[in-house]
């Protein structure tokens, strides 16, 4: 715990975004730095609570009272040891997680809750400051090669843990660069990649090989895998966007989210896009449908490219302004209205609303025609059925289509390796996290569905565990989830 009056003597602080004015001008960091009396400070709020159902709130299972102790007391060495006992990358999950650890502190049950996201990331970057973060290789190897197909942060933690027990490791990735969704899905002002690059440095001096432009099961067979590998790990995320199949949805001018994102980062790394197959918002009135992370990443996006407006549709009702305790109990994570930097920024915000079809002139969407909806339950089911009289329609010359993932693509490398797939169209894995092929394991969005980066990185962990045991009989490596 931290100080024992902490929680009643400190209020919750956050640091404090730049100004709007300011920031959708480049591609920088929202958040100004946190001073470090703060952020003890902070630490100190974490209470006695007796039982910490923040560790319920975590995939990773981090050790949070502890790791806030120690920043409160000012031992920022074994702080670090800490947090990196349970979590490879605590720079991105501090930036990127929407922290349910949090949803679950004690202290939230009548007051806000810890700042635990910010305290793991001071910590890290305290860390690296420090020069506390290094290359780590490992004693002695086994002479185990293992592949790891994907390079978001279940392959990536997947490779990590491995590269610890001594196996060989080779982590393939089909895009030009190392990162997946956290190199080219995520925004720039959300997370800069010079923290992602940071860190794979320190993972190739471990003895870590990267390779780019590998698409296993396309430009990579299947079969040089399994005859030079000792085991696979599938950690290629969900990359089976939800599409939105209405009349007018062939017009030029509705994009995936991704395929917007992409591109957009990109450019911020530098990459010479053409202007003819750039997306842009400039100048333009946009609409994204899809009111999750993902839609709030293509507002920001769109912001910053200079649209002429910006609208973001969501088909669910609009979340209340706290918890409500009958259906939403304390410590599930609250479903509350919540207001990101990319909302704070502009655009207006539509829920209960449904597009039924788009229309435009020379092949090309200029308006999208809507309808408001009641959430309705037939046969224990949620639909939605459209508001007699609602009908409207409005201007929209880009359509962002940000709707969530169906599961991961099934040409190719899953369809080569004839592993099973549940019934929702995830890669089967059993509770050792090998898949229906012997040798091959599975880990992240692939296998579980789209979903945070926690459960990414704790289901790398728990896979490198079970690829450990199945190559040496037994392992060191922990395993947070089963």
């Amino acid at each position: 715990m931290g100080k024992i009056t902490g929680f009643i003597e400190f209020k919750r602080e956050a640091p404090k975004r730049r100004p709007v004015a300011e920031r959708v001008h480049d591609w920088q960091e929202v958040y100004l730095p946190f001073e470090a009396d703060k952020l003890q400070k902070q630490g100190a709020r974490c209470m006695d609570c007796g039982i910490p159902f923040c560790h319920q709130g975590c995939p990773l299972g981090n050790l949070i009272p502890d790791w806030n102790d120690l920043v409160y007391r000012d031992r920022w060495r074994e702080a670090i040891d800490r947090l990196h006992a349970t979590n490879n990358f605590p720079e991105w999950t501090g930036r990127l997680c929407p922290a349910p650890c949090e949803g679950s502190c004690v202290l939230g049950i009548n007051d806000d809750p810890v700042t635990i996201k910010q305290v793991e990331v001071g910590i890290i970057e305290h860390a690296f400051d420090e020069g506390w973060v290094t290359a780590e290789s490992p004693a002695i190897r086994t002479g185990k090669k293992v592949a790891v197909v994907g390079s978001g942060p279940a392959g990536l933690a997947a490779a990590e843990q491995l590269n610890r027990a001594g196996h060989l490791v080779t982590v393939f990735e089909k895009a030009d660069r190392v990162g997946g969704l956290l190199r080219y899905g995520i925004p720039e002002f959300k997370m800069e990649k010079r923290f992602l690059t940071r860190r794979l440095a320190l993972m190739e001096a471990s003895g870590i090989l990267f390779k780019t432009g590998a698409e296993v099961g396309v430009t990579v067979p299947v079969r040089t895998l399994r005859d030079e590998f000792d085991a696979i790990v599938l950690a290629g995320g969900a990359e089976w966007p939800r599409d939105l199949q209405i009349p007018g949805r062939e017009l030029g001018g509705i994009h995936f989210a991704m395929d917007y994102l992409t591109l957009q980062n990109r450019r911020c790394e530098g990459d010479p896009v053409p202007d003819a197959d750039f997306i842009t918002a400039e100048g333009k009135h946009v609409v994204i449908i899809g009111g999750g992370d993902t839609g709030a990443d293509c507002l920001g996006t769109v912001h910053r490219q200079g649209a002429r407006s910006v609208t973001q549709f969501e088909i669910l009702p609009r979340p209340p302004a706290e918890r409500d305790a009958a259906s939403n109990p304390w410590p599930l994570w609250p479903n509350i209205f919540r207001v990101s930097s990319a909302h704070e920024e502009g655009g207006a915000r539509e829920y209960s609303i449904n597009t039924t079809h788009f229309s435009g002139e020379a092949g090309r969407v200029t308006t999208l025609h809507a309808a408001r909806v009641e959430m309705v339950r037939e046969g224990g089911r949620v639909g939605f059925k459209d508001i007699p009289g609602t009908e409207h329609a409005m201007e929209a010359e880009l359509v962002l289509l940000a709707m969530g993932f169906l599961g991961p693509r099934r040409e190719g490398l899953l369809t080569d390796l004839g592993v099973k797939l549940t019934e929702r169209g995830n890669v089967w894995r059993d509770a050792s996290w090998m898949t229906s092929v012997p040798g091959v394991f599975a880990a992240g969005d692939m296998q579980r569905g789209q979903s945070l980066i926690v459960w990414a990185i704790a289901e790398g962990r728990s896979a490198a565990r079970g690829v450990d045991l199945y190559l040496m009989g037994k392992s060191d490596l922990p395993a947070p989830l089963s």
